[in-house]
């Protein structure tokens, strides 16, 4: 069984090559990426690299359900990008943390745009069949996080470029720590 790749691993810096045609090993990888995704607990989306796969394909649970997007495109972006907030009925706002299945037990603060225009492709059949939305709120950050996998890009280059939050779960909370002595 595949295994999600951890940071620092090389494949995950990598910009990945389009998805032209569904062939057996294509079929393998993707069903391997659905199930970790399925399976993890805390997990929200996968992409390709997070599995060993240089291919432009990731997933994300959609009501309860694992659902596939090949080739993705972020097309428009409402507003500015902004730290995301969790708002609790009677509670002062938090701050959202972002976490990644290739950094275990690491979270933080990303700017990310609420509202997104999107493009995939999504296979019906044997054809690939080019689909639009609209996104929002946690959908739209999840999008986008899997999306910059496919780029190269990390979670944590954003929080060292923005100067955002940095924390370690230590098994019993999150304590804050200095994101530039752990990734340099």
């Amino acid at each position: 069984m595949t295994k999600i790749v951890l940071y620092p691993n090389e494949l995950l810096r990598k910009t990945v090559s389009d998805v032209i045609e569904i062939d057996k090993a294509t079929a393998k990888e993707i069903e391997e990426l659905k199930k970790l995704l399925a399976d993890g607990e805390n997990a929200a989306g996968l992409a390709a690299p997070q599995i060993g796969v240089s291919k432009n394909f990731f997933g994300m649970k959609v009501d309860g359900e694992v659902k596939v997007y090949f080739n993705p495109k972020l097309l428009r972006t409402w507003g500015e990008r902004v730290y995301p907030k969790i708002v609790n009925k009677n509670v002062k706002d938090e701050d959202f943390l972002e976490g990644c299945l290739s950094f275990p037990d690491y979270f933080g603060t990303v700017k990310r745009w609420l509202k997104i225009e999107v493009e995939w492709q999504e296979l019906i059949g044997q054809k690939f069949v080019t689909k639009r939305k609209e996104l929002e709120g946690f959908s739209a950050i999840v999008w986008q996080h899997e999306s910059d996998h496919l780029l190269g890009k990390l979670f944590v280059d954003y929080i060292k470029k923005e100067r955002g939050k940095f924390y370690k779960w230590n098994g019993k909370e999150m304590v804050k720590v200095d994101i530039n002595k752990i990734f340099s």
